[in-house]
């Protein structure tokens, strides 16, 4: 992001306003996709409606244990004659029409913990996402039409309630390129697989662009113009939801900003050295690996013109720059070890000595040759 470091400001047409604006510290956050998973996870939880079975099931019948001596089981069993239910086994959670092994229970621990530190680490990581136009094509969404990512549109398109019908907003998406990601949403409504077509979800759908405003500037209508476009979302500005941000877990939400929205962002989350006017004691988190390309960084002029001393330097200076193994580097080894020269010389001097000594004959060999 550091390449581009403002952003242009769409007009109602779809043309340049004229307009630019720096691009906010929070898009400089690291992208951490284990946190944001971690944190959706955590947070999806927090809608789940506590059920359970019936407390009565199982158990709505009168059957007793025929005891012991009619060889059968002890097992409770339905009283009475005259139908196939009677003698039949009941109660337990290995009969039929028995109770389930520990009946689920409604008091159950439904909710999920999240700290703040995290879901705030997750939030922003998922904005920095939304910026980046390979992992928005990677989630499947349709920006090739876009301008530029991230997409800011004036907010004096969406003023006086511009954008409060539905044909007049999808006229704006249409105008900045992002319709076309609208229409691969609507495409992909299919009917649900299994009994949730039963129980109000019958049908599934791809998510489409997330529209984040501002309504202190903008409004509160354009959400009434939205709303009826499928797989579009819109989001206050001050009350972004993680599980907006990163459908699933996954990063690269497709956002298209107002701009009041965007100038906001700089208040609301602050930056890596100033903290945030909104949200006490909170700095935007900093890389630990500005750079993760590790092929890269080692040959980089800056490591390699320490690893390798250029030529003309001393012996010394050159051994405390790069580690040379003393094994093969006679010089390494005799700084090392100043005795090695001198054990060196005397092996040689014995290996030459017993060179020119004739080789003794095996004494097993004379025995033989004396004996014949």
């Amino acid at each position: 992001m550091a390449s581009r470091p403002t952003v242009t400001i769409i007009g109602k047409d779809g043309s340049a306003s004229g307009a630019t604006h720096t691009l906010p510290a929070v898009f400089s956050a690291p992208i951490r996709p284990d946190i944001v998973q971690k944190v959706h996870t955590g947070i999806a939880k927090n809608k789940r409606q506590p059920y359970s079975v019936s407390e009565k099931a199982g158990h709505q019948t009168s059957a007793e244990s025929w005891g012991t001596g009619r060889a059968v089981a002890r097992i409770p069993r339905v009283s009475g004659g005259g139908t196939h239910r009677a003698g039949q086994a009941a109660f337990g959670n290995m009969c039929r029409s028995g109770r389930m092994f520990a009946p689920t229970k409604v008091w159950r621990k439904w909710h999920v913990k999240v700290s703040q530190g995290q879901r705030r680490f997750a939030t922003v990581s998922a904005l920095a996402a939304s910026a980046v136009a390979p992992l928005l094509l990677a989630r499947g969404h349709q920006v090739s039409t876009v301008p530029e990512v991230p997409l800011v549109v004036d907010s004096a398109v969406f003023a006086n309630g511009a954008a409060a019908k539905t044909a007049a907003a999808y006229a704006i998406l249409t105008a900045v390129g992002a319709s076309v990601d609208v229409q691969k949403s609507k495409a992909s409504k299919k009917l649900r697989a299994g009994k949730g077509k039963l129980r109000g979800r019958r049908h599934r759908q791809r998510r489409g662009p997330l529209v984040i405003y501002d309504p202190e500037v903008d409004g509160r209508e354009l959400v009434k113009g939205f709303r009826n476009l499928p797989g579009v979302e819109t989001s206050d500005v001050y009350a972004l939801n993680l599980l907006q941000l990163a459908p699933g877990g996954h990063l690269g939400r497709f956002v298209v900003w107002t701009s009041a929205a965007f100038k906001a962002l700089d208040s609301i989350y602050g930056s890596t050295t100033e903290p945030s006017a909104l949200k006490k004691d909170f700095l935007i988190p900093s890389n630990v690996v500005s750079q993760s390309d590790l092929t890269r960084l080692i040959n980089s002029s800056e490591i390699q013109s320490v690893l390798r001393a250029p030529k003309g330097t001393s012996l010394t200076k050159r051994a405390s720059v790069q580690k040379k193994n003393p094994l093969r580097n006679k010089q390494v080894m005799l700084r090392l070890n100043p005795y090695h020269a001198t054990f060196v010389k005397d092996k040689l001097g014995s290996q030459e000595a017993e060179a020119g000594k004739p080789k003794k004959t095996p004494k097993a060999f004379l025995e033989v040759v004396n004996e014949e």
